[in-house]
């Protein structure tokens, strides 16, 4: 069974950081790209950043680009999304979510909108704050 855990949430002060985890078992990660996705109360779910299986390709929500950086650790089944300067507005439950993807494919390019027919694969999310 493909599974999908979020950690390193919590609360920070703006300006902050915090790094989130994304950790599969079940499944090798590496023949899957992730994605970052995040749902503010009242809001939709909204794409924030997205790694290819190789990791060679990123992709970026313009609101973050330039403070948050998603990586992968392969030989650890773990992707990262590393969120500097964290504002208020960033606050939302934060989820993976995994598609299975070919060799040297980049994300989709519909990946921001988080489809289910894209990403098979969610996780259960965990809560980030940005508040003083």
């Amino acid at each position: 069974q493909l599974q999908l855990v979020e950690s390193g949430g919590g609360l920070v002060q703006p300006g902050g950081s915090l790094r989130l985890s994304c950790a599969a078992s079940g499944f090798t990660l590496n023949t899957y790209a992730i994605g970052w996705f995040r749902q503010a109360p009242g809001k939709d779910r909204e794409g924030v950043s997205c790694i290819s299986r190789s990791g060679a390709s990123t992709n970026y929500a313009d609101s973050v680009k330039g403070r948050f950086t998603i990586s992968r650790d392969n030989a650890k089944n773990t992707v990262y999304l590393r969120m500097n300067s964290l504002k208020p507005e960033d606050t939302a439950v934060y989820y993976c979510a995994a598609k299975k993807s070919a060799p040297n494919l980049k994300c989709p390019s519909s990946w921001y909108m988080g489809r289910q027919a894209d990403f098979g694969s969610w996780g259960q999310g965990t809560q980030v704050t940005v508040s003083s």
